[in-house]
């Protein structure tokens, strides 16, 4: 009698203990799968993180807001043009043109001699921009470097101006405050070993020697360029990159090796399936996502909740110094406007800058500079450090809120209705207590509207420029929204 008392007693322990079991692990699954999707696909050169950096550094690119992109080289002598004939593609890639011989192209470094470049200059126009941080080409597809790299003849050294263009930009860009990113493409067409595909084993050869090349050259600029931030990589979208996940995989591990902090986007990776920026289980490769080029997601659930930039051109289409901008050419309204939304969405927005062959920018280049510049100067504390906002899009413009405030929020408008009532629908149980204009504190009306929607009330003169209004809320009590109808 007392051992069937005892093992019945046993027997509904081990059920208590594994209903217990069963209940955490369930609990622990389903939340798992709310935030997080279950690998399905093992891989070894995969993504390494589950979720956003969080560091130090990561949460500084972060708050960037706005950045600056700089494509420069020996492209920028034809400006998309030869021979009396212009290219239709971007500049930067003329020499993919069948009617320029490679062998022209390839004798335009000893034409190269920028003598109105100064760092500073560039550096100064940055600042006044209201930049946070720069990418520089260092080396483009055509495989011309802007640094004297050992590693190579096809260098900046061997030009007739001889100096080293990437450590000057690096300083004068440090100097006044601004991060420098170097941007550097994989794909080198002037390299003998470059391949596209591996389809023997004398590709794989020689492929083998360029991947060692071009390990030499990024261990060379960060021995070269400690201060720098991060690499910027480009042209890893063809077969013989692809088939090369290991070692694209050892590479980034490699660079962070040498420079703690180090950020690296999603271009340069593949895993072990050749996909690329994501992963074969639909993880995000890299520190950032680099696919919304010169485009801009529609909505924060397009970001699927990855840190991500968009670099963006003045012109529809290319990147290095073209005599002929083809196409609509953005203003700088239109600019500030697709920077409110990158923000808005948790995003970067960069600029490119397409520098002429001897070391200056097209005038519309620095005008928009001086443009967005300006507005910055009022209206950058809802750029800087902000984040999306989880409140239904209103066609007025876009909302921001400082990542160290939860009881403020920015307002950035740009389309004005006739009545001058802006709308706002907060989420649930998030009063507004107070609206005012960013530039100038001018106090504003609110009114409240059935539910949890308001207007704010703009005074009768109109704005000739996109503003901020900045809202203060607090929390309703009880979860009550207060009913006064004017505040």
């Amino acid at each position: 009698m007392t051992k069937k008392r005892s093992n019945k007693k046993a027997r509904q322990q081990s059920w208590l203990s594994s209903g217990l079991l069963a209940l955490l692990i369930l609990l622990f699954s389903t939340g798992y799968s709310q935030s997080e999707k279950q690998d399905t696909i093992p891989l070894l050169h995969g993504a390494h993180r589950i979720g956003k950096r969080m560091d130090v550094d990561m949460n500084r690119w972060r708050g960037y807001g706005l950045g600056q992109f700089i494509h420069w080289g020996l492209y920028s002598i034809l400006g998309g043009d030869y021979n009396g004939k212009h290219y239709n593609g971007a500049a930067e890639w003329i020499r993919s043109w069948n009617q320029l011989p490679n062998a022209v192209y390839d004798s335009l470094y000893k034409q190269f001699n920028p003598k109105d470049f100064n760092a500073d200059k560039w550096a100064a126009m940055a600042k006044q921009m209201g930049v946070k941080y720069v990418t520089i080409t260092t080396k483009h597809h055509d495989g011309f470097c802007l640094w004297p790299s050992k590693y190579t003849s096809y260098n900046i050294s061997n030009t007739p101006y001889k100096k080293d263009i990437i450590k000057q930009i690096v300083d004068a860009y440090t100097k006044v405050g601004i991060d420098v990113y170097l941007y550097f493409s994989v794909m080198d067409w002037h390299n003998p070993d470059w391949r596209y595909d591996l389809k023997s084993a004398s590709d794989t050869i020689a492929f083998n020697k360029f991947k060692k090349f071009t390990q030499s050259q990024l261990e060379e600029q960060l021995r070269m360029y400690p201060q720098i931030k991060g690499f910027w990589f480009d042209g890893t979208w063809d077969n013989s990159w692809k088939k090369s996940g290991a070692f694209s995989d050892s590479l980034d591990q490699d660079l962070k090796r040498i420079h703690p902090g180090l950020i690296i986007g999603s271009r340069l990776r593949a895993d072990d399936y050749g996909k690329r920026h994501f992963d074969s289980n639909g993880r995000l490769m890299g520190d950032y996502e680099q696919g919304w080029e010169r485009t801009i997601p529609e909505t924060f659930a397009d970001t699927h909740g990855n840190d991500w930039e968009c670099d963006m051109t003045i012109p529809e289409n290319g990147w290095g110094y073209a005599k002929q901008w083809m196409g609509h050419w953005k203003t700088s309204d239109e600019l500030i406007e697709m920077l409110a939304k990158c923000v808005s969405l948790d995003g970067n927005f960069v600029l490119n800058f397409g520098p002429k062959p001897n070391g200056t920018f097209r005038q519309k280049e620095v005008a928009d500079a001086k443009a967005i510049g300006d507005w910055m100067k009022i209206n950058n504390t809802a750029i800087y450090n902000c984040a999306h906002v989880n409140w239904e899009k209103q066609d007025w413009g876009y909302f921001t809120t400082p990542t160290s405030q939860d009881d403020k929020v920015y307002m950035i408008v740009f389309n004005v209705p006739v009545s001058g009532a802006l709308r706002v629908l907060p989420t649930k149980n998030i009063l507004l207590k107070k609206a005012y204009l960013l530039d100038g504190d001018k106090q504003l009306s609110i009114e409240k509207l059935d539910g949890s929607a308001y207007f704010v009330h703009l005074p009768n003169e109109g704005q000739k420029q996109p503003f901020v209004v900045v809202l203060e809320t607090e929390k309703g009590k009880n979860g009550k929204q207060d009913i006064n109808k004017h505040i």
